[in-house]
């Protein structure tokens, strides 16, 4: 994937970015709605840090999503809207965030609507998201976090060739209760044999 800089020099991300049946783009103002359906919801919520997002939340969070669309510096993060190319129905959010830039490492996340669940399209998106982190930004490790008890999650980042590196028992307290955290990770070099 090719990439021109933006204004300040900067890679942009390329988005949008089209799969199969998948395209990956900025959010925009349109998705207020989908994001907030699919944030508001309970089992989407369950693994996360926060709990299910009202109103105002997802307004607050479109506004940071519309914002992060490049890696322009330690910190920032490219965020996607996953929509289904057939429908045009928005289903996921997927994200890149450049974590150090002296190590040169990338962290990957994805939250995905109930009902697109269990289709490929996680694989589908995340995989753009690592070939941008790779191949775009020239990062050199992008890992992946979730707790321990999301098989879910745990099992798509295996199935991206991503290698378990670490569980960690009841290192945080998360919504009332210790909750442990399974660690992925994958190599630029371990991407390009991939």
């Amino acid at each position: 994937m090719e990439s021109a800089p933006d204004a300040d020099g900067a890679p942009s991300s390329s988005l949008p970015v089209e799969t199969e049946r998948l395209t990956l783009r900025a959010f925009d103002e349109n998705d207020l709605d989908a994001l907030h359906d699919l944030h508001a919801r309970p089992e989407v919520a369950r693994y996360m840090y926060w709990e299910p997002w009202g109103r105002g939340r997802a307004v607050e969070a479109l506004g940071r999503r519309m914002q992060s669309t490049t890696l322009a510096r330690e910190g920032d993060s490219v965020r996607a809207a996953v929509v289904r190319r057939d429908t045009g129905v928005l289903i996921g959010d997927v994200h890149l965030q450049w974590v150090s830039a002296e190590h040169s490492r990338g962290e990957i996340g994805f939250s995905f609507h109930p009902d697109a669940q269990g289709r490929g399209y996680a694989a589908e998106a995340a995989t753009e998201m690592l070939r941008l982190g790779f191949e775009t930004f020239g990062l050199r490790r992008i890992i992946g976090r979730c707790d321990d008890a999301n098989t879910a999650s745990a099992r798509l980042m295996e199935r991206l060739g991503m290698r378990r590196e670490s569980n960690f028992v009841e290192n945080e307290f998360v919504k009332g209760v210790w909750t442990g955290e399974a660690d992925f990770a994958m190599l630029a070099e371990e991407w390009k044999a991939g």
